[in-house]
């Protein structure tokens, strides 16, 4: 039988094709074993954004605890407004790339800059203490300069009056634009009005806009297409295509 030489060109070739494969295995291994791990991270940060736009988190809030007890999650159709039953498990992120499960927006009023949308949409009610709804929880993503931003919306029962708003992840420029993701900014947003007297998208982001103390937010220095992202935001995802027909019921009392 012939001997095995290490160190010939072949049986070089041969250690690291076996250390690949090792490597590859314990590589496999891992990320296969992490994932129920890092699935229950994304969603405790994902429950951590929410309870932060809700005004529930504090230094030492017990996140589980405090999102079950003050959080429900419901599926709406975004078509009609209407709750969905009987699904879980539900990605918009997924779902937005699914043509079986989301839409073509029409490029004229394509304000945020996502060409699809999925169909449905996860909202959030947040109960008081006696279990009323005392503010909902709304996603809400478009295009900035670099990067898709994602972030929430806090509305009132009343659908029109903004609690607060966050972005949770963004890849804008650290400093100018990536400033979206500053409270300091995001607490301009505080009480303003999303709707004017005609039920139009009236929210204003931009240079001076905080003249209009009912419905403008001062737009970030230096980012000029950041903010024109988040306004586009806006203007897609509380119109007729978005959220609108959703917080129609809800000012209604429907919901």
């Amino acid at each position: 039988m012939a001997k095995f030489n290490k160190d010939s060109f072949g049986g070089t070739v041969a250690v690291v094709l076996a250390v690949s494969l090792v490597c590859s295995v314990i590589v496999a291994g891992a990320a296969v074993g992490l994932k129920p791990t890092q699935n229950e991270q994304k969603a405790l940060d994902k429950q951590k954004n929410i309870l932060s736009v809700a005004g529930l988190l504090e230094k030492n809030t017990d996140i589980r605890k405090v999102y079950g007890e003050r959080i429900e999650s419901r599926i709406v159709d975004l078509a009609t407004g209407d709750y969905v039953e009987g699904v879980s498990n539900f990605d918009m992120r997924v779902a937005a790339k699914d043509p079986t499960q989301s839409i073509e927006i029409n490029p004229e009023e394509d304000f945020a800059g996502l060409k699809r949308r999925a169909k449905y949409a996860e909202v959030y009610l947040v109960k008081d203490n006696e279990g009323k709804v005392s503010q909902i929880v709304l996603p809400m993503h478009g295009t900035g300069l670099w990067s898709v931003m994602y972030g929430f919306v806090a509305v009132q029962p009343d659908g029109n009056t903004i609690n607060g708003i966050t972005y949770y992840d963004q890849g804008e420029t650290a400093g100018l634009g990536g400033e979206i993701a500053n409270p300091l900014w995001q607490k301009g947003f505080v009480g303003k009005k999303l709707y004017n007297e005609q039920g139009n998208v009236a929210i204003r982001v931009g240079k001076g806009a905080s003249a209009d103390a009912t419905h403008g937010v001062d737009g970030l220095s230096g980012a000029t297409m950041t903010t024109k992202g988040v306004q586009g935001s806006f203007n897609y995802w509380f119109s007729q295509n978005g959220f609108g027909p959703y917080l129609a019921k809800i000012k209604a009392g429907a919901q």
